[in-house]
């Protein structure tokens, strides 16, 4: 009898929760944000049932949106009976952003790359802009992307970039230096299936252009190469990761799968490959932050001087330099420790201690190379990270990393955002 009555109350509870309306969804605070661009993201709309959850759901997806720097919600009822004004209170972020990133290693290599990004294009939290490379040669690149141009979930990316640097080609125990040239376009349609989960997939249509400088020569080498090619890809991101300032804590896991083919009469077989990033975040006490991505990747196996995986500084081990080998599959851990020197209201210093690892299977090899000494990296090393707390992305890093395995490098790395 007791249960019966329970269940009566609770249907009569929630019956009179229901009739509770929203009038109007009302945006404030928002200076360069539209307030129509966040209407048409919310779920709460005029006319529907008065929902915390829902509203709760809302304010965590604004504060996702790097155009964002906090949310919150208020609710006041209006003169009409059941129905209530719901307000969005937003506090905005500085969101043209500069990118930095330089690299040194004791071989003299200086490398930089120059760019400027808009992260709430319009005000409708698209973001354009793009880069200029220096690497020996000079490069560009031009990227707009709109996660939510459709809808909540439907956005578009588009990418364009001429990529020129020299790169060195492995074969025979030897090493030839090329003039490496990518020039692409890519269109990339987005998903998003929920917080926690999106997916993009699209096409990408390049040129790649091989062209001999100096170093060993091999009749079966090509001397140059210029071959058209079709990149399909399909990426997976699942994002648990909860952020507070500088620090973060969660896991976050992101695929990348691609098949690339030929587009023209050059005898190039097509071929598959896939990588997976694992990252885990942990905080220790009130100023600790460990920090760890594992990289596995596979592509196929062809016995090619051209391989995929590429170890390089900007990409896997910092201190290691450009380009320095290549492989067809890889595994790469890099973990570090963050603790934070300095906290103030709009500023944080950050030092990290940091172990860079990987190893690769050689082109044509079998997964019995990853054990093998030549192809084992480590590289230890210290880092600062100056962090401006009121600007997206805002992190300046200068990491500086040493080779402990045989022929190893040292050298710094300069960066804009954490390393990972």
């Amino acid at each position: 009898m007791n249960r019966i009555i329970i269940l009566i109350f609770l249907s009569f509870c929630t019956s009179v929760f229901s009739q509770n309306k929203v009038a109007d969804l009302k945006i404030q605070g928002n200076k360069k944000l539209k307030s129509s661009f966040v209407k048409k993201i919310s779920n709460i709309k005029s006319g529907v049932a008065l929902d915390s959850s829902v509203i709760e759901e809302d304010i965590r997806l604004l504060k996702l949106l790097p155009s964002i720097a906090h949310a919150y919600y208020q609710v006041f009822p209006t003169d009409v009976s059941n129905e209530f004004n719901v307000f969005y209170n937003i506090e905005e972020n500085f969101t043209i952003i500069p990118s930095v990133n330089v690299y040194t290693t004791n071989n003299d290599e200086f490398a930089y790359r120059l760019g400027l990004y808009e992260f709430n294009l319009l005000g409708q939290n698209m973001i354009f802009g793009g880069f200029y490379q220096k690497d020996v040669y000079s490069s560009y690149a031009v990227n707009f992307r709109a996660p939510y141009l459709f809808s909540r979930s439907f956005g578009l990316a588009i990418n364009h970039q001429d990529l020129t640097t020299q790169e060195p080609v492995f074969f025979d125990g030897t090493t030839a230096d090329y003039r490496y040239n990518n020039e692409s376009f890519e269109i990339l349609g987005l998903y998003q299936l929920n917080f926690s989960n999106r997916f993009e997939f699209g096409v990408n249509y390049f040129t790649e252009d091989y062209q001999y400088k100096f170093g060993a020569t091999n009749p079966y080498v090509p001397q140059e190469l210029v071959v058209k090619k079709m990149l399909y890809k399909l990426v997976y991101e699942y994002n648990n990761l909860n952020y507070d300032y500088q620090y973060i804590e969660g896991f976050r896991s992101l695929f990348n799968f691609q098949y690339v083919h030929s587009r023209d009469d050059v005898r190039l077989p097509g071929f598959l490959i896939g990588w997976n990033d694992f990252q885990y975040f942990k905080r220790f006490g009130l100023k600790g932050n460990w920090a760890s991505r594992l990289r596995i990747g596979i592509a196929t196996n062809n016995d090619t001087p051209f391989a995929p995986f590429s170890v390089d500084n900007n990409v896997n081990l910092r201190g290691v330099g450009n380009t320095i080998d290549r492989g067809t599959a890889a595994i790469v851990l890099n973990t570090e420790y963050r603790y934070t020197l300095c906290d103030k209201n709009w500023f944080a210093l950050q030092g990290n201690a940091f172990v860079d690892a990987g190893s690769w299977r050689n082109p044509g090899g079998d997964f019995g190379d990853f054990g093998d000494s030549q192809n084992i990296r480590v590289y230890p090393g210290l880092g600062l990270r100056f962090i401006h707390k009121k600007i997206f992305n805002a992190i300046f890093r200068i990491d500086y990393g040493i080779g402990i395995t045989p022929d190893a490098t040292q050298g710094l790395v300069f960066g804009i955002g954490q390393y990972f």
